[in-house]
């Protein structure tokens, strides 16, 4: 199913109108050691899926997997009724800093998502997945998973790509991996949005197969610390 498809089903019965009103604080810490989240897109909606383990990417998630642009997304969520903050880390979220979104109000939307694509990655993602926004005030802590969007082999090599189909990793924001990486690998066997294997890399930094280093940018889950306040 395409993110289109859970849109119209939602329009015709399957959003719930919650009684109240919730106005939320969120913290997004970066949790890695050399990972960067691109510009993160935080949306509050209803009984819609941004993303769906198992499930085909759509078109907005590719292009936000693959290149960081949530544009495409936000959109689809403001067609809805749903309503966004945009790029709260005004950039570039690096690993250890967290990001604040201060009295988001989420009005009547009864589901809160979180994505944000991974550097350097070919096309993972940070993501929270319609978690349902609580009535009782309060502090939640939520740790977060790095997922793949199954639409781009995983070959490791930073040449600029970005655009959705264009292979290759947009850029490494640290500048501390390698090049001339003869790629990881040719074949992708997961299409759907799957947890992601993690960066596999290598150490040579003139060559080798990946244009990533073994010693940085590996991960193991989770890969962000979210704290909501429900006020």
């Amino acid at each position: 199913m395409t993110f289109k498809t859970f849109i119209t089903a939602s329009l015709f019965g399957l959003v719930s109108v919650n009684s109240y009103s919730a106005t939320v604080d969120i913290s997004i810490t970066n949790l890695t050691q050399g990972i960067y989240f691109t510009p993160l897109l935080i949306s509050a909606h209803g009984d819609v899926h941004l993303f769906e383990l198992g499930s085909t990417a759509s078109p907005e998630l590719q292009a936000m997997a693959e290149g960081g642009d949530i544009s495409g997304l936000a959109s689809a969520v403001s067609a809805l009724g749903g309503s966004s903050v945009e790029n709260p880390a005004a950039g570039l979220l690096a690993p250890g800093s967290t990001a604040m979104t201060m009295s988001f109000d989420t009005g009547d939307q009864k589901y809160l998502s979180i994505l944000a694509m991974l550097l350097p990655t070919n096309d993972g993602f940070v993501g929270l997945d319609a978690w349902s926004i609580p009535e009782q005030p309060g502090d939640y802590t939520l740790y977060l998973n790095a997922y793949d969007a199954g639409t781009e082999v995983n070959d490791e090599i930073v040449n600029g790509g970005g655009a959705p189909g264009t292979p290759g990793i947009p850029a490494n924001p640290g500048a501390n991996g390698g090049m001339n990486g003869t790629g990881v690998t040719t074949i992708e066997n997961n299409n759907s949005v799957h947890i992601h294997r993690g960066n596999i890399g290598d150490t040579d930094a003139a060559g080798g197969a990946s244009d990533v280093d073994a010693r940085i940018h590996r991960w193991l889950n989770p890969v962000a610390k979210v704290i909501v306040t429900v006020k």
